[in-house]
């Protein structure tokens, strides 16, 4: 391999750590509405594959790293993948250890990574004999996930329930929209309807604001006393062996593993399931909040790494939900690429490890050094000058300029039901993964129902 093409892989990783540590500090960037579109661009740009797969790692592992900093500081999901680990990190924030909070998910996405890396390419060599296999039957798989983890949830049958209608409403929306020439019939309306879904329980909150009887019943507050207790500085480059401590270090090792081979499952799914599984039995509430955030964010790193890395090597189909989402553009992205002519075909195991390598090298080296270093002096500043309520605004918005660039105006109302769907959903116990899993389901099943 020439010199020139490994600078620019180092450089595209450089750029894509960068990027995305500060714009996974905004609340709300959902990693499939910041990654897509620039992944598409470079894809469409012509750039190598090879130095694209570089990026995209380096990215993905940069924003999965720094979403943890609106979670702990605002109790908001920096991407969907960090919204089921909001409540344990508010306990955290309530104790005023949020900057631990920070580093706590940082060094359990570190373990993650350094876990997920080598296992996923691993996995993916063994299953490069039946990777046809795999893609032919892939809604069938996402299927078979949601029932899963709606057997897993304490509402299980509410869940269950919950499955064909849920995927009726999706379903219904899209036909609608190419009845009415809203999109065109070639395209499937995703990103959006996936943030209406991780804005619900939001939305629905909104809602309950314009009625009166529950809008004066709700608490009121016109004071915040925050505590934010003093953490000695890290000197030199921080250790997520030594910030974590044995047991937590074992849970998030284990459950990358099992996020790993679980790649086609939904990440948010699995780090619900995983998480609560791993510390159901711990009574003190500091530290089952703390064993329950390092383990959920290796659980999310671990599985989005293995979404990735599986379906390209191993498929060439995206047969997972973050190939879905995210990593779309390095499937299909005409006239670039297509399902015959895209990074699994175009490159080479070798060049998968280096690319891979590269970009999670570079990433953990700058972001999670400035993510451990100055967790404190992040907290400080957003307590102090950015409102809690522009955090949210900010995420609302973002939500619904995405359903208008998606399906323009009628888009905004339906990911409006969407989110007031899944919110009353999510309220009664129907978890995120569940959700997610249907969403990805939807046109197979409906087709189903109609024969």
């Amino acid at each position: 391999m020439e010199f020139s093409l490994i600078f620019e892989m180092v450089i595209a990783a450089i750029f894509g750590a960068v990027l995305y540590t500060l714009i996974g500090i905004a609340p709300g960037t959902d990693e499939t509405a910041v990654l897509a579109p620039v992944t598409l661009i470079l894809v469409l740009s012509g750039m190598e594959p090879i130095v694209l797969l570089s990026f995209f790692m380096s990215a993905i592992i940069a924003k999965k790293l720094t979403d943890s900093i609106p979670v702990a500081i605002a109790g908001i999901p920096g991407g969907v993948m960090s919204a089921p680990m909001v409540e344990h990190a508010m306990v955290l924030k309530k104790h005023g250890l949020a900057n631990v909070s920070i580093r706590k998910m940082a060094s359990g996405s570190v373990i993650g990574t350094i876990i997920s890396v080598p296992l996923s390419l691993f996995l993916a060599n063994l299953l490069i004999p039946i990777g046809d296999v795999l893609a032919a039957y892939s809604s069938q798989i996402f299927l078979g996930g949601a029932v899963f983890l709606a057997l897993m949830s304490k509402n299980r049958w509410l869940a269950l329930v919950s499955i064909v209608p849920f995927a009726l409403l999706i379903q219904g929306l899209r036909h609608l929209y190419w009845g009415i020439g809203a999109v065109p019939e070639d395209v499937n309306v995703f990103t959006s309807f996936f943030l209406g879904i991780t804005i619900g329980p939001v939305i629905l909150r909104l809602f309950e604001l314009l009625n009166k009887e529950l809008r004066e019943k709700m608490p009121r507050r016109y004071k915040n006393e925050i505590v934010l207790k003093r953490q000695k500085p890290i000197k030199g480059f921080p250790n997520p062996f030594k910030i974590l401590d044995k047991k937590e270090v074992m849970s998030s090792s284990g459950a990358s593993v099992l996020g790993i081979f679980t790649f086609f499952m939904s990440p948010v799914g699995m780090t619900i399931f995983l998480g609560e599984t791993l510390t159901s039995r711990i009574k003190d509430p500091i530290k089952r909040a703390s064993r329950a955030i390092s383990s959920m964010d290796s659980v999310t790193n671990a599985g989005y790494i293995a979404g990735i890395l599986i379906p390209l090597i191993a498929i060439g189909a995206p047969l997972s939900p973050t190939a879905l989402g995210p990593g779309m553009a390095l499937f299909n992205a005409p006239p670039v690429f297509n399902e015959d002519h895209n990074l699994h075909h175009l490159l080479s195991m070798n060049e998968f490890v280096i690319a891979t390598v590269i970009g999670a090298i570079i990433a953990i080296s700058i972001t999670y050094f400035v993510t451990m270093k100055y967790a404190q002096q992040i907290c400080s500043f957003v307590f102090k000058y950015i409102p809690h309520e522009a955090l949210l605004g900010v995420f609302f918005g973002l939500v619904l300029m995405l359903a208008y660039m998606d399906a323009g105006v009628i888009n905004i109302f339906g990911v409006l039901l969407i989110g007031l769907v899944a919110g009353i959903l999510h309220r009664w116990g129907v978890n995120y993964g569940v959700q997610f899993m249907i969403l990805y389901a939807a046109p197979w099943l409906v087709s189903q129902l109609v024969l």
